[in-house]
């Protein structure tokens, strides 16, 4: 359970009862307001940047979020 939620999914993303999700063209997210104040700031190099799994873009190592999601949301999941 997260109390507050992170993305707005909008589609088939599958079920508690094992049906699968819904191609990638049936199904899209939103970011919720909350998650853009994490990564407000992500951009004024405070954390290191490493390359995705494909090498095609770089991510972060770390979120340096405003907003302690380990404390708000728990650790389940």
């Amino acid at each position: 359970n997260t109390r507050y939620l992170l993305v707005d999914g909008h589609g088939n993303f599958g079920s508690i009862d094992g049906d699968s999700a819904a191609a990638m063209r049936y199904t899209e997210v939103r970011m919720a307001k909350i998650t853009q104040e994490m990564l407000a700031d992500i951009d004024k190099e405070t954390v290191d940047f490493m390359p995705n799994y494909d090498e095609s873009l770089q991510e972060p190592t770390v979120l340096p979020a405003k907003i302690p999601n380990l404390l708000i949301n728990g650790s389940s999941g």
